[in-house]
């Protein structure tokens, strides 16, 4: 609804009849597949292959992943349940090899031949991988020190939101929509936040080694818009390094990294997803795997529309391609290239006042600025190159080249600077850039000590032009800043591990540099451009101790040093402040695995460096002091019964606060409290689906008063899948299960929502959508 002077409604702006592509594909193609279906099929044989999957002390490994293949192409994936154990149930006969692997050990491989009957096979998997907390969505229940997912999340569960793909993750990470649906979320974890993920430490993501957060970026430093691009049926798995313990990673790694591989191949060949539902929203996922000796390959496509609840339809479409082709040489070498296309349109409702909305003069999904919204177009195409040794040992390279176009149009503060055109303004960021990465992995012998080197290199390269417009509509009035940016990152890295004690220790050390080169031509006032460079040492730590192997104990101990580079803007406009950011990360953690139960406990201190912040909504400057942020985490996950799990964990911070000054100031703006639960069904009668669960406490957002606060919430959904016959698939997703009203994001500062009105400072809320309800259809046909 929208407000012309306070106290006065104006009625809801009418719908449109915008594009509604999505919905007729849904409407005329539906029967069409349902009839192809029918024409399709396909039939194994009825020789099974089950077995266990055990580490080097012969206990079982969960959620590892087990690959079957023939040399004629046939690929199957299963993954191994609590208990370690894995099975394929109908295999045509012939010559097998089958690869089992597992976050922290090194995989391995057999082959043998099947001949009509079910055979039994244990896989025992030896050495150890360098050493991080990892998350592999792809199992029932949470491995030792690792945080799981179960495989429906992606499979078969329907996202309404291309957003939902980050915040299934959890980990203590809290993700909310900052505005309208084709924005980046805000990023909060470990009591700080994050904005759009590269302040504060910073949330490193990284898609298929190609990072996400961009720097210098026309809305915020780090921006994870990119993700906008990503479709959830082609992730294969994820990897979570909860702080910067790695030495692979660098900038914004200061709170972790999220590291998102995609699918080479589809199990099927045709596999198509249509679904529907309120907030006139629909969606379509269509891929097309070929079946090719020596080769794995898919096209696919996405699109997507809805209007939201909003007063304001929201009118967010989005359109995705993406494409890969991966090609065996030889025994152990491979080479593959990806494409990558994604663009979105959409309008959004802003953040609102909520005092107005708890005054009934606005309602919760009612605007001020019926023009706030954006659009995004963005490709990457990139390349990469894997050869594995005899002994075990691994190369790896890969280069990218990407160009993005960004347009955001904001208005946080309605008329408090100019009561006669308003405060709109347009955020814009045209980008090339461009990456190469390289990385051996050796396993050795250290004085007789069993020890994997990993070392590598980095190098990130980007052109921006970004720039600051005043608007009236989305017509911009003159020009606020712009600039040409020219930022170059390269790094070097090796991480050494060793196994001692017959395994029962694991020390580890990594050593990492960054240098970074900002370099930038300001075309409002050339005297504000110029050159500047910085770098940075990053250390890192770990040991992980098992006192005895009969007792189901680890004990762990990591420290790393993270960074986070500044937009070049402010680091050219004022040299004399920091130019990285550094983030000590220090953790003491448990991990225990009792048969069905899994557990793991980490009490957490994180010290955060002096941080100059470049605020593009206005070109001004934020210093922030040094902070410190401590805390604990719990997870755990427990195998109820074949068909049931239950897994879930709670971040809690004890105090977040910056150091030194003449009195307390508290870190504000992240709450310090986040936990997350799933009750997870599989295979119940051709029935899978989960109850997911996610809350926060309420938090401050002034660091000196104690009354401004955010709303904390509590958020169930629900995702169910069904299975009608063989390659089809009914799904149904019910989001906000509960109906709960609350917001996704919460701001304090000053602003007034018409000419006359007063200046008041308030908080700004965007509402988390209401119980959302969809039904789609999954073709899966012409299994490999």
């Amino acid at each position: 609804m929208r407000i012309s002077s306070v106290g006065e409604k104006v009625g809801p702006t009418p719908r449109s009849a915008r594009d509604r592509g999505t919905l007729w594909v849904i409407a005329l193609f539906t029967p069409v597949l349902a009839v192809l279906f029918l024409t399709v099929s396909g039939a194994f044989a009825e020789s099974g292959l089950s077995g266990k999957v055990v580490d080097p002390q012969g206990k079982a490994v969960p959620s590892a992943t087990v690959r079957l293949q023939t040399a004629a192409g046939l690929r199957l994936t299963a993954t191994s349940n609590d208990e370690g154990r894995f099975q394929f149930a109908t295999v045509p006969d012939g010559d097998y090899q089958l690869a089992a692997e597992a976050p922290g050990l090194t995989g391995a491989t057999q082959r043998f031949t099947l001949a009509g009957q079910t055979a039994e096979h244990d896989v025992t998997l030896s050495q150890f991988a360098p050493q991080h907390q990892s998350i592999v969505i792809s199992a029932k229940s949470v491995e030792p020190e690792v945080d799981l997912r179960n495989a429906e999340v992606f499979n078969r569960t329907l996202f309404t939101r291309d957003d939902q793909v980050l915040q299934q993750l959890n980990a203590g990470i809290d993700a909310g929509q900052h505005e309208g649906g084709g924005k980046s979320l805000e990023i909060r974890r470990f009591g700080f936040n994050l904005d759009h993920g590269g302040v504060n430490g910073g949330l490193k993501v990284m898609v298929d080694d190609v990072q996400q957060n961009q720097g210098t970026q026309g809305h915020g430093q780090g921006y994870l818009g990119s993700l906008k691009a990503l479709s959830p049926e082609l992730i294969e798995d994820v990897t979570i390094t909860n702080g910067p313990f790695s030495a692979e990673y660098g900038d914004f790694s200061g709170l972790g990294v999220v590291h998102i591989h995609q699918r080479e191949s589809l199990p099927e060949q045709f596999t198509v997803r249509l679904q529907g539902g309120n907030f006139n929203s629909g969606r379509g996922f269509l891929a097309f795997s070929p079946d090719v000796q020596k080769a794995d390959a898919y096209l696919a496509y996405e699109g997507s529309y809805t209007d939201g609840p909003f007063q304001s339809p929201g009118r967010y479409r989005r359109d995705n391609f993406n494409g890969n082709y991966t090609r065996s040489l030889d025994d152990g070498e491979k080479i593959g290239f990806r494409l990558l296309f994604g663009r979105n349109d959409f309008y959004s409702s802003g953040q609102i006042p909520l005092d107005l909305v708890d005054a009934g003069l606005l309602d919760r999904f009612g605007y001020v600025d019926p023009s706030d919204g954006g659009r995004v177009k963005l490709g990457t195409a990139s390349a990469y190159f894997i050869k594995t040794y005899d002994n075990g040992d691994t190369f790896k390279a890969d280069g990218f080249v990407a160009r993005s176009l960004f347009d955001l149009y904001s208005n946080f503060t309605f008329y408090l600077n100019d009561p006669v055109h308003g405060d709109a303004f347009q955020q814009h960021d045209s980008r090339l850039q461009q990456g190469l990465n390289a990385q051996e992995t050796h396993i050795h012998k250290l004085f007789g000590i069993t020890a994997v080197l990993v070392a590598g290199a980095n190098f990130h390269d980007n052109e921006i032009n970004v720039g600051l417009y005043p608007r009236e509509g989305r017509v911009p009035t003159s020009v606020t800043t712009r600039a040409d940016a020219h930022v170059t990152n390269g790094a070097g890295y090796a991480q050494e591990s060793l196994s001692l004690l017959r395994g029962r220790l694991l020390l580890g050390g990594g050593i990492r540099f960054d240098e970074f080169h900002f370099d930038v031509a300001d075309k409002v006032s050339p005297d504000q451009g110029g050159v500047q460079s910085a770098g940075r040492w990053q250390g890192k730590g770990n040991a992980a101790f098992t006192p005895s192997h009969r007792l189901p104990l680890t004990l762990h101990l990591n420290y790393g040093r993270g960074i986070n580079s500044i937009d070049a803007r402010g680091v050219v406009e004022m040299p004399n402040q920091p130019r990285v950011a550094t983030t000590d990360f220090y953790q003491f953690g448990t991990s225990s695995n009792f048969g069905r139960l899994s557990v793991a406990t980490d009490a957490f201190l994180i010290d955060h460096s002096n941080e100059q912040v470049y605020i593009p909504d206005d070109g001004s400057f934020e210093f922030k002091g040094p902070s410190r942020a401590y805390g604990y985490e719990a997870k755990a996950s427990v195998a109820i019964s074949r068909h049931l799990s239950l897994n879930g964990g709670l971040t809690k911070i004890a105090n977040a606060f910056f150091k030194g000054g003449d009195h307390r100031v508290y870190v504000d703006s992240a709450p310090h409290f986040v936990a997350n639960a799933a009750l997870t069904m599989a295979g119940w009668h051709g029935w899978s689906g989960s109850l997911r669960m996610r809350a926060i406490n309420h938090y401050r957002l002034d660091g000196e008063d104690p009354s401004i606060v955010a709303s904390g919430h509590t958020v169930f959904d629900l995702g169910l899948a069904r299975q009608l016959r063989r390659g089809v698939e009914l799904n149904l997703s019910f989001d906000n299960l509960t109906n709960r009203d609350y917001y996704e994001t919460q701001n304090y500062f000053d602003s007034r929502v018409t000419p006359d009105a007063p200046i008041v400072g308030r908080i700004h809320g965007t509402p988390g959508y209401p119980l959302t309800a969809v039904a789609g259809l999954t073709f899966r046909l012409r299994g490999k």
